[in-house]
């Protein structure tokens, strides 16, 4: 387990408060990223689990990391999540609020701490969902929010082909499946890109793209990025007024050290003011040669302390330079990081933006396939239903459902097709 080492010089009670504030706002951070749906979502089995969990120690003044107990963990059969020490966590039902909340006070009446740990319990990977019936590739499927029945079906390619007459319908409808997600993927590239283009230019406000105005869903995907640029400001601002504090004590401590160092300065004139009288009485033989090894020795410990104070001081001072430093790296790499996602999104809208010119190509061919294929098509009509099977209090429900109801994790998408003569 890591500790972040105490200064040499003893700090000052002021101090070890202002170095736990830092340190209490920096642990905040790490649940600063957690978006609303995951806040709600109720954990079940086969949900996967990131655990990160800190102390600070009041008494010490420092920070203990309990590598032991964080880690990559996933919802059992049983609806627990199995830790070190702690043993089995009930899960299912819960938000990773309330499991990190229940990991604090279980490692704090385990081994009688003073200051209760804090968890981070972030959702690491949702439960597969799970495609069933008239399916091209039926099958398990990981999850990805906002995911509907349509995209769902995508995900398996599409209804399961049959012969030339129901061909074309499938394919189309494979390909304006495929359409659907990399819309939804552009719209949200377009609008990260935005963000980063307003956190590069140190605006306060995102501009909504010229090409979601229209779109639907476009203010919430704009909701959401400002929401991220808003807790990213944040970050970083906290970092720079750690690091901001921490330079403020330094200075404080140069000036009592200072302050300090003149006292023990006016007592060593002092003491050796009495030595040279003592020298003076020694020669004389008035008085005993214990005397003059004792006030030797009382100027031996001031010139020991003044060294001390020397020192403690060129050592705040290096402090502080590395400070600054650190302040200066995190603004180059935080205006690096920008660039280089900036450079990423645009590359990946270029990519989506090939994608999508294919898939929609795809769907016009669809449309034109073999003459046989057309009659037959004229003279059918594709009867599709879906069903959600979703399991709630340990009971399983089928759920009517068209190609927009929403898929959420662990459910079953269960596709039936029929084909009917006109």
């Amino acid at each position: 387990m890591q500790e972040l080492s105490q200064r040499g010089v003893r700090q000052r009670p002021g101090k070890v408060f202002c170095f736990a504030r830092v340190a209490t706002c920096l642990a905040l951070l790490a649940t600063s990223f957690a978006s609303a749906h995951a806040e709600d979502y109720r954990l079940d089995v086969m949900d996967k689990l990131r655990v990160r969990v800190a102390e600070w120690r009041t008494a010490e003044g420092a920070v203990r990391d309990w590598a032991t107990v964080s880690g990559d963990y996933t919802v059992g059969a049983s609806g627990a999540v199995s830790l070190p020490f702690l043993g089995e966590l009930e899960a299912t039902g819960k938000t990773t609020a309330e499991v990190a909340d229940e990991i604090g006070n279980r490692m704090q009446q385990l081994f009688g701490l003073r200051d209760r740990p804090s968890a981070s319990v972030e959702l690491a990977q949702y439960r597969p969902i799970y495609l069933a019936g008239e399916v091209q590739t039926p099958g398990e499927y990981p999850y990805a929010p906002n995911l509907t029945v349509l995209k769902a079906l995508s995900l398996g390619g599409g209804l399961r082909r049959g012969d030339a007459g129901q061909r074309f319908a499938r394919d189309f409808i494979r390909a304006e499946g495929d359409s659907s997600v990399l819309v939804a993927e552009r719209n949200r590239l377009l609008v990260r890109r935005a963000r980063l283009q307003a956190e590069i230019a140190d605006k306060a406000e995102i501009a909504l793209p010229a090409e979601l105005k229209e779109a639907p869903g476009g203010a919430e995907l704009l909701a959401s990025e400002t929401a991220l640029m808003k807790s990213r400001e944040k970050r970083l601002k906290l970092q720079l007024t750690a690091l901001a504090d921490l330079k403020t004590l330094l200075r404080n401590e140069i000036d009592s050290l200072g302050k300090k160092s003149e006292t023990q300065s006016r007592q060593l004139k002092l003491v050796e003011s009495d030595r040279e009288k003592v020298y003076n009485l020694s020669e004389q033989g008035l008085t005993v040669s214990s005397r003059r090894l004792a006030i030797e020795q009382q100027v031996a410990d001031l010139q020991a302390g003044l060294l001390d104070i020397d020192t403690a001081s060129l050592k705040a001072r290096q402090d502080i330079s590395k400070a600054s430093q650190d302040e200066t790296n995190l603004t180059n790499d935080w205006d690096a990081q920008l660039a280089q996602e900036l450079q990423n999104t645009e590359r990946e809208l270029d990519t989506v933006a090939l994608k999508l010119g294919t898939s929609r190509d795809l769907m016009a061919e669809a449309m034109m396939q073999s003459a046989d294929a057309a009659t037959v098509a004229r003279q059918t009509a594709a009867s599709v239903t879906y069903a959600i099977v979703r399991e709630a209090d340990g009971h399983a429900k089928e759920i009517p459902a068209d190609e927009n109801t929403r898929v959420l994790p662990g459910d079953v998408v269960k596709v039936t097709a029929a084909l009917a003569m006109r």
